[in-house]
């Protein structure tokens, strides 16, 4: 608050009463406050506003969405890991918007967390701010970003890709198609490893091959539309994501499709579902439930023991070849 105070050329009177009471403060000093607030990426203490060293027994984890299935196994290892050392788990959701993330982060860092959970990896830069200043462990989990807030238990989206596309290549796939969601960090990434593993095969890309599609079943029906209508001699799609192959899958029955003897379908992740549809869909088993135990056993090593555990675990992935290819 004195450094606040500083930057903005006040007392630390009127830092807080700004805080704690705006409608007191005139507007010119007021936005000159939350000016210095938003430099110094500063999280006022709405718990313990005299007591600055206090922390709770809470670790915050920031999802980009609580309604995908796929984190599950995160969130119970991790809570699983937390519970037994006395602590409890507390979900937010950041929508992979920087801003909404940025609000999420500081409001756990007002409540006195002891350490952090980001799925995340790309950040805002007032986020990094409060993370770096706040002083508490840092644990990110959806890949493994080359420059890392703390620490990292992850996989990586790139080579993961990377690596399913080249195995479509070895089965004889020529003209692959790539379908995944727009605007979304982790399947961007998974995009440049699919074109890396084409130009490492000797496939030359094709922007016909490539789309964006909504969430959910609907995005494997619109890939389906699209390979059709855009590249109907596609021979097999990558989906970015396990409900799009199974809508996809689903699309080609109802048009008649045979799988794979007409495209063949992969898929990213592994859920419970993708060995039980017919053809089951080969697919990319992530450690999801691993991830989850090594990010809480990281900040307990850091909070509790006081250790100094290593900053990155790659935890890899596997592929599992099925009948869809």
């Amino acid at each position: 608050m004195h450094e606040v105070a500083e930057l903005a050329g006040v007392s630390r009177m009127t830092v807080s009463r700004a805080l704690n009471h705006p409608e007191k403060v005139k507007e010119k000093v007021r936005l000159r406050v939350f000016e210095a607030v938003s430099q110094l990426g500063y999280v006022h203490n709405h718990l313990a506003r005299s007591l600055s060293s206090n922390r709770s027994n809470v670790i915050g984890l920031v999802l980009p969405s609580l309604e995908n299935s796929i984190f599950s196994q995160t969130v119970k290892a991790i809570s699983d890991v937390l519970r037994p050392a006395g602590f409890h788990l507390m979900l937010a959701e950041a929508t992979d918007d920087a801003k909404v993330e940025e609000a999420v982060i500081a409001a756990f860092i007002s409540q006195r967390v002891a350490g952090l959970v980001l799925h995340g990896t790309q950040h805002s830069p007032a986020s990094i701010r409060m993370l770096k200043g706040a002083n508490i462990p840092v644990v990110e989990n959806g890949d493994i970003p080359t420059e890392p807030i703390d620490m990292v238990a992850s996989y990586s989206n790139r080579a993961a890709s990377r690596a399913m596309t080249l195995h479509l290549a070895r089965l004889g796939y020529k003209k692959i198609a790539f379908a995944s969601l727009a605007n979304n960090p982790r399947a961007a990434e998974r995009q440049i490893g699919f074109l890396e593993a084409l130009e490492e095969a000797g496939h030359k890309p094709d922007p016909r091959r490539m789309v964006a599609v909504s969430r959910g079943f609907v995005g494997g029906t619109e890939a389906i539309a699209h390979i059709e209508q855009s590249a109907p001699d596609t021979d097999a799609v990558f989906c970015a994501g396990d409900v799009i192959a199974v809508g996809a899958l689903l699309e080609c029955n109802r048009r008649g499709w045979d799988v794979p003897g007409r495209l063949a379908i992969a898929s990213y992740d592994d859920l419970e579902l993708m060995r039980h549809v017919n053809p089951p869909i080969t697919a990319l088993r992530l450690p999801r439930h691993e991830i989850g135990r090594r990010s809480a056993e990281m900040l307990l090593a850091r909070i509790v023991d006081r250790e100094l555990p290593a900053r990155s675990a790659d935890l890899g992935f596997e592929i599992l070849q099925r009948g869809s290819t």
